[in-house]
C-alpha cells in the first residue's frame, strides 16, 4: 500500500478543513453539524434504519448469527454472540471518482 492510501483523514482534520472552505461560518459551528450529522447517523443505524446519501452511498446494518467459537489461547470452545456490524456500499459516483482520482495519480506518478 503507498502512504497516501493509508493516510485518513480525522474528525478535527474534516472540522478545520470545512472551516477553512466556508469561512463565514465560526469552527464550532461547523464543529457542532459534524458531530450532529455523525450523532444522528449513528442514532438512525442504533434503530436499525438504512441511510443513503445520494452520490455517496450507503449504510445498512448486517446480521451476524451467534456462532461457536474457540479461545485462541486455550482452545476452549466459546459461544459468540449474534451482533449487527454497519456496512457501508459506495454508490456509483463515489466509486467513479475514486477509480478516477487513483488512475489520474498512477498516470502523473510514471507508473
Amino acid at each position: 500500500m503507498s502512504d497516501q492510501e493509508q493516510q485518513a483523514i480525522t474528525r478535527s482534520e474534516l472540522v478545520e478543513s470545512l472551516a477553512e472552505q466556508f469561512p463565514q461560518l465560526l469552527p464550532r459551528d461547523v464543529e457542532l453539524a459534524v458531530k450532529t450529522l455523525l450523532d444522528t447517523m449513528t442514532q438512525a443505524l442504533a434503530e436499525g434504519k438504512r441511510i443513503e446519501l445520494r452520490g455517496v452511498g450507503s449504510f445498512v446494518l448486517h446480521h451476524r448469527p451467534a456462532r461457536a467459537g474457540r479461545n485462541p489461547k486455550s482452545g476452549e470452545k466459546v459461544l459468540i454472540p449474534e451482533k449487527r456490524v454497519p456496512h457501508f456500499k459506495p454508490g456509483k459516483e463515489l466509486r467513479e471518482r475514486v477509480d478516477y482520482q487513483a488512475l489520474k495519480t498512477k498516470g502523473s506518478s510514471g507508473a
